[in-house]
């Protein structure tokens, strides 16, 4: 178990803008930073990381956090896990609190599956390294690839042996589950083992876990596939992972490009040969969830294909999701027989990168070259080809870009630029109405579709429950429960060494059982409970409690919908009446407590005013006297605390 200090000074020094951007392509928008959200798919960024907070917030699906909750939601980490992954990072030693036997069979429960995965591939290893046949066959072959030591491990590649259940065998006597080892598709339902005579390649997560195996097989025999993948598992969905990604996202954001390639061996030959910016789809057409992924790195994307014009044609069919995307995509065609590795060790680095970056064709022009080729002059053939094209024109968001492609498009295949226009409209059209419609049965909205040459058609839908509005009190609490979690450690008085939080609790504390909102409250309270142990109220307190919904609540709080515009900052204009709202936390508390204590005194008066009625209406002259002097006094401090509020206008 890691000590709670240790847990407080791993995410204190934690800095969430270079923990998120090792997954994330992030770009400033003034003080803060956006990209495309890791946890949904969206083509506009809402996504937003505050480094002067050091949290992260989803607009969109409403994820927010700190550093460790945003590895426990990508990583699918454990709290001591995503601790330990930033501790690592950032060089802090923890030592940990000798688990009891339970502790460690709750821990080993969790994290078993990528256990497994991990002893799987050191098993794999340790078979092509140090046995006769893993030496003779799979370390031969890897490097008759030309592959070095050190890129063999670096890849965790590996050998599995042809006995039916060598590796069940051993993970069982090291102690490991036989249902895990089924599980993640390693032993077969029979008991034996799934990969079996083949060269081995793992395939990692994000952040350099095993979580896959691929198996190329080493006999010349038609009746077995050349290569066999690990079934779906808990940690592995095939359609979110690209092979290399873990090794090639750094230098995908430095290039700002992903070289998109087939296989395994291509990506590990590049790697090798210091082209790092490269991943693989392992043989698939690309996904939705593999764009996404790639496009959190960049926009551009860079397909090399063999040879083979047959093949790209089938492969081009797939990429028009990616133009949907508004990515930049371009295509090299190698030249033919060739494939990356092959065509790299042939030429050499230098004549490889620079054969890539002169062949490399706009993906559409190359659409539109290739299809050209083959109808030739059939007129049936060339409208099919034209309507093709223009298909594929409109899924780019950008009608900037739909423009530029279309009058290059009209050049190319001698078709009228205000044809395509008409055509493409035409589409865009469809597709708009299309997401009109999904749109409302997923909102519960009303939406009017017209269809072309056609008459309005009217849906309807029950719209979805509003979120219940805050009171005018609640309201206030929420603004105390801010301070305290935003600020609640900057000093108030530099002389007396008040804190923010203490100032403001000190004023409040006997009203807080008069809170309306209970989750207020809440951090009301823990604010106390530090304050009374002698420690500060600090954002990572709040942003790293264990508690999930205190933790949700305080990003929540700390994210504000707006900031500072970043067009004000470039051109040097900054606020000339009071500070920048991160730099005006003392007049940010005095005005919030100010309204909290107004509004109830506000509320007090309203009370007493109806029991002076009641007691008029009874003729109850010692209590009426009473409690017009308590309203006098209360006029006089609601007076007060307006007058230094000095917005606030008061009527009687």
């Amino acid at each position: 178990m890691i000590p709670h200090k240790t847990v407080e000074q791993v995410l204190e020094t934690a800095r969430i803008e270079e923990v998120v951007g090792e997954f994330v392509q992030l770009k400033r928008r003034g003080v803060n930073m956006i990209g495309l959200c890791p946890f949904h798919s969206e083509k506009t960024p809402s996504f937003t990381v505050a480094p002067s907070k050091n949290i992260f917030k989803c607009f969109g699906c409403g994820k927010g956090g700190s550093a460790a909750t945003f590895l426990m939601e990508h990583e699918s980490f454990t709290f001591p896990e995503a601790i330990r992954w930033l501790a690592n990072k950032y060089n802090i030693e923890i030592e940990e609190v000798q688990l009891t036997p339970e502790m460690l069979a709750i821990k080993q429960e969790e994290e078993s599956l990528f256990i497994l995965n991990d002893y799987a591939r050191s098993f794999y290893e340790d078979q092509l390294f140090n046995t006769d046949v893993g030496k003779s066959v799979g370390l031969n072959y890897f490097k008759e690839r030309g592959f070095r030591e050190e890129t063999i491990k670096k890849f965790g590649l590996g050998f599995a042996p042809s006995e039916p259940d060598a590796l069940t065998k051993a993970a069982t006597a090291k102690g490991f589950k036989k249902d895990y080892l089924r599980k993640l598709g390693l032993t077969t339902q029979h008991g034996k083992d799934f990969f079996r005579n083949r060269v081995m390649f793992t395939i990692h997560n994000l952040s350099g876990k095993p979580i896959a195996f691929a198996g190329r097989i080493m006999q010349k025999d038609a009746r077995a596939p050349k290569y066999i993948n690990s079934p779906e598992t808990d940690i592995y969905t095939k359609s979110k992972i690209l092979y290399g990604a873990y090794f090639a996202k750094k230098s995908i954001q430095k290039q700002d490009e992903c070289i998109l390639v087939e296989g395994y061996t291509d990506v590990i030959s590049l790697h090798q040969a210091g082209i790092e910016n490269v991943v693989a789809s392992s043989g698939t057409s690309l996904t939705e969830g593999q764009i996404s992924l790639i496009k959190r790195f960049t926009p551009n994307i860079k397909i090399l294909y063999d040879g083979d014009p047959a093949g790209v044609k089938a492969a081009l069919r797939g990429l028009d999701m990616v133009l949907e995307s508004n990515m930049n995509v371009k295509i090299v065609l190698l030249p033919e027989g060739e494939d990356p590795d092959s065509y790299l060790q042939k030429v050499g680095v230098e004549d490889f990168e620079k054969y890539i970056t002169e062949e490399a064709r706009d993906f559409i022009l190359f659409k539109a070259q290739l299809l050209l080729e083959e109808v030739k002059d059939d007129p049936v053939k060339r409208a099919g080809l034209i309507r093709d094209i223009v298909g594929s024109i409109a899924k780019i968001p950008d009608p900037i870009k739909r423009s530029a492609y279309i009058r290059e498009c009209s050049r190319v295949m001698e078709v009228e630029e205000d044809v395509l226009h008409a055509e493409t409209n035409k589409v865009v059209r469809s597709i708009l109405e299309n997401r009109k419609r999904l749109k409302a049965r997923k909102e519960g909205t009303q939406v009017n579709i017209v269809p072309e040459g056609g008459a309005p058609v009217e849906t309807t839908a029950v719209p979805p429950p509003q979120p219940a509005r805050l009171t005018s009190h609640e309201f206030k609490e929420k603004d105390i429960a801010r301070l305290l979690v935003a600020y609640g450690d900057k000093v108030y008085d530099e002389k007396e060494n008040i804190s923010i939080a203490e100032y403001v609790i000190a004023q409040i504390e006997e009203v807080l059982p008069e809170f309306e909102s209970k989750k207020y409250r809440r951090i009301v309270e823990l604010a106390l409970q530090r304050l009374e142990a002698g420690k500060s109220v600090n954002p990572q307190f709040f942003i790293g409690h264990a508690d999930a919904q205190i933790s949700s609540l305080a990003v929540d709080l700390l994210h504000q919908p707006w900031e500072y515009s970043p067009g004000w900052d470039e051109r040097g204009l900054f606020l000339n009446t009071q500070k920048m709202p991160d730099e005006n936390a003392v007049n940010d508390a005095e005005s919030a407590l100010h309204r909290f204590l107004l509004n109830r005194v506000i509320k007090l008066c309203e009370k007493n005013q109806e029991r002076i009625k009641n007691a008029a209406a009874e003729g109850d002259n010692p209590e009426l006297v009473k409690l017009l002097k308590v309203q006098s006094k209360l006029m006089e401090h609601r007076n007060a605390l307006a007058e230094k509020l000095k917005t606030v206008v008061l009527k009687g």
